[in-house]
């Protein structure tokens, strides 16, 4: 018993010693939501190598030329390692282009490439991927920097060793310059345009003798040392000994050549393949443990810097550093090469929501440098991007951006031109503009209040409702820039045209024709048509900013608490006439045993969170838990719809700090409850914001009490201003709900119909 005692005892501090060694990357599993497919997302996402915010990612890719899902984990194929820049797959890609090693033979094409591979030799971090690749008996390994990365291939013995350089079809360049074992090339693949003057220039240095040369034109192999053409790819070929290890130093530029010669030379310098690693490693660590969690269990604590990490992506930098030390950037909406700040791969309709107040929380630095380049969005093209990839994008619906720009001042960001940003925001507010931008319908909107249902514009009530919380943040900004009564009024009266759309007999929202009748016949459960991937009941909920006046609409309190319970009780019906088939979206709600309540596409995320404007802030804990528990698991199948550039993930990571913020324009956050025992936010200003709960656990998952700085909290809400000064929040945690704290009306968060 003795010795087994003495045992435990040494054994006890180096167990707890190789706790503590777990660093926050390394619960990261950058395969959540790889499972994916058409017709079914569970995240819909890739494993991207890359540091936040990055220029380019890297991934392996087992998908065909120009398809989204680039990455499958079912998959058992890789045809190459991608240089991507693309959001999501309805989205597709921009700017890409693809080494791969082989033995053998020299075969180019995807299908010829191709090797086996297994997800047991598959090493995926956030800072390093490596997987062995059968058919050729060569391990890839990859470390990123934000413009550039290292490739190491370990090859067999063999007097036929490639490497295969795929810049794409839809016109690309490669040249191969033998004497300098150097490779250049562009690729001017993208799926929004048009794009003048894109070409995404690369860079190729190998450190061994390049013996061989093969050159491409549509897989046509071409006598020369150089290609230009629709499809052009190289071949460098050499004899390797076994085990020999081949490095690649690679870099892009938007701008030139040279500049992406500059940016491997600014961000590689002399580093070895390990220490880019280590240095890619070191940023992830410093960049996630601005939260650091303690208790719950592994699973959370991996589901938690998941889905953080998915957060670290998009908008991600266009921008470059010149010759200079200059800021410079190629624009996508001109062609040309100019000063400042630019960014890409977003959609607001999906990020104001919960991505972009949580960078104003955590990381406000990049969110400002993405104000700076949304200055140049607009200067350059003449409106803001509701969804840029790299420019404007044709899809989804809305004027977020007033959103963004606005919640971004109001939390505090300044030192830019926020004139410029105010004139954009009125601008777009009031004119249709290219593709997604400015406002579709609001010719309608402005003299009606509302974008009718009989006009030809479609998706209107879900454009009316969205709208009315632009035209809300606007009022907001307007005021902060203590702009006149007479320019900002009018902002504030559009901000309440949801109630146009609210139909008395049904409690929801309907779409209304142009001569003020409702839309008939009217099926709550009817996907699409006057929404906007989604339905009335999930729609009924988007007034962020005015809850107060929904639930007057509804009849009060009682009545509206009744609704928001319906969702979950409701089954999950629908109908899927508009689109003529069961879009991934739908399905996914069906199958989530939750009723209506469809948490994998973003109109309804707030909704659990509205319990906390009627007096019933338990439930709010209770089904916020129930999400978290169900919706989201560090997993190839992780997500339960779109992850969406941060969205959903966002949707996580303040759920499990307890808080989320609704309406991101009025400076709040709704409380919830945390999951963990305890979760220390550091911010940039060296404030931090520690959050204990230290009997949490599966079973107590309510608020008994809480108390802010020492102090006891009832409220509902927490406000921005106040955390950014730093805070103590000590919740008790309880098996049973207290239906006593947070019941009063003075206990509720912001509603425009409360204000002063």
């Amino acid at each position: 018993m003795k010795s087994s005692l003495l045992f435990l005892t040494l054994l006890l501090p180096f167990s707890l010693f190789a706790q503590k060694q777990v660093s926050p990357a390394d619960y990261v599993n950058p395969l959540m939501g790889t499972q994916s497919k058409y017709d079914l997302s569970n995240g819909n996402t890739y494993p991207a190598i890359a540091l936040p915010w990055g220029m380019n990612f890297w991934t392996p890719e087992t998908g065909k030329m120009g398809d989204g899902w680039q990455y499958t984990y079912d998959s058992y194929k890789i045809n190459g390692f991608k240089q991507t820049h693309q959001p999501s797959p309805w989205m597709g890609d921009y700017g890409q282009f693809a080494i791969m090693p082989e033995t053998g033979h020299i075969k180019v094409t995807q299908n010829g490439r191709q090797s086996w591979f297994s997800h047991k030799t598959e090493i995926v971090k956030p800072y390093y991927y490596s997987v062995y690749l059968a058919d050729h008996d060569v391990t890839t390994e990859i470390a990123p920097t934000e413009r550039s990365a290292q490739f190491r291939f370990t090859f067999p013995k063999s007097d036929s060793s490639f490497i295969v350089i795929d810049a794409f079809d839809k016109g690309s360049y490669v040249k191969v310059i033998p004497g300098e074992n150097k490779i250049v090339g562009y690729s001017t693949r993208h799926s929004w345009g048009p794009l003048k003057n894109f070409k995404n220039y690369f860079v190729i240095y190998v450190d061994k003798s390049i013996a061989l040369t093969r050159l491409f034109s549509d897989s046509t192999q071409v006598d020369s040392a150089e290609v230009h053409s629709k499809h052009a790819s190289a071949v460098i070929g050499f004899k390797t000994k076994a085990g020999e290890k081949v490095h690649l130093r690679v870099a892009s530029s938007f701008i030139s050549l040279e500049q992406a010669e500059l940016n491997l030379k600014r961000e590689l310098g002399n580093d070895s393949f390990d220490a880019t690693a280590q240095k890619a490693k070191e940023t992830w660590n410093k960049t996630l443990s601005k939260l650091e969690v303690e208790g719950g269990t592994l699973d959370q604590k991996r589901t938690f810097y998941s889905c953080l990490y998915r957060m670290l992506f998009f908008p991600n930098k266009m921008y470059e550093v010149n010759a200079k030390g200059a800021i410079v950037h190629w624009s996508p909406y001109n062609g040309e090469v100019l000063p400042g700040y630019m960014f890409a791969g977003t959609g607001f309709w999906d990020t104001f929501r919960a991505l972009y107040p949580f960078l104003n929380l955590v990381y406000p630095s990049i969110n400002k440098e993405m104000q700076e380049g949304l200055i140049n969005d607009y200067k350059e093209g003449g409106w803001l991007p509701e969804w840029s990839s790299p420019g404007y994008a044709d899809v989804m619906v809305g004027n977020n951006s007033a959103s963004v720009v606005s919640e971004a001042y109001l939390k505090g960001l300044h030192g830019y031109d926020i004139e410029t940003l105010y004139k954009a925001l009125i601008h777009d507010a009031n004119n249709t503009g290219p593709r997604a931008a400015g406002r579709r319908g609001v010719e309608y909107y402005n003299q009606l209040g509302y974008v009718p249902y009989d006009v030809k514009i479609n998706e209107n009530a879900a454009r009316t409702l969205e709208y009315a919380y632009d035209d809300f943040a606007i009022y907001k900004l307007g005021k902060a820039l203590n702009k006149p009564e007479s320019e900002i009024g009018i902002y504030k009266k559009r901000s309440v045209n949801y109630k146009n759309l609210f139909d008395p007999s049904t409690g929801l929202m309907r779409g209304k024709n142009k001569d003020g009748t409702w839309e008939t016949p009217f099926n709550p459960f009817k996907w699409g048509d006057a929404f906007t991937e989604g339905n009335s009941w999930h729609y009924s909920w988007g007034v962020f900013h005015d809850i107060q006046g929904l639930v007057n609409l509804m009849g009060g309190k009682k009545q509206f608490v009744a609704k928001l319970d319906s969702v979950f009780t409701l089954p999950p019906i629908f109908d899927d006439s508009y689109y003529g088939e069961v879009i991934h979206e739908i399905r996914e709600m069906q199958i989530a045993g939750m009723g209506q309540y469809a948490h994998g596409n973003q109109p309804i995320q707030h909704m659990i969170y509205l319990y906390n404007y009627a007096g019933e802030p338990w439930k709010t804990q209770y089904w916020a838990r129930e999400t978290m528990n169900k919706m989201y698991k560090a997993t190839p199948d992780g997500y339960c719809g779109d992850e969406d550039n941060g969205q959903t993930s966002a949707w996580y990571v303040f759920s499990a700090m307890g808080f989320y913020p609704v309406c991101p324009a009025a400076g709040q956050y709704v409380l919830g409850a945390p999951l963990f025992n305890k979760i220390t936010l550091t911010l940039e200003n060296g404030k931090k914001v520690i959050i204990n709960a230290p009997n949490n656990s599966a079973d107590n998952k309510y608020v008994s009490t809480l108390t802010y700085n020492g102090k006891p909290y009832d409220f509902n809400y927490l406000d921005h201003k106040a955390l950014m000064q730093g805070a103590v929040l000590n919740f008790n945690m309880s098996a049973t709900p207290n239906k006593q704290r947070g019941i009063k009306d003075s206990d509720f968060p912001y509603s425009l119909s409360n204000e002063k």
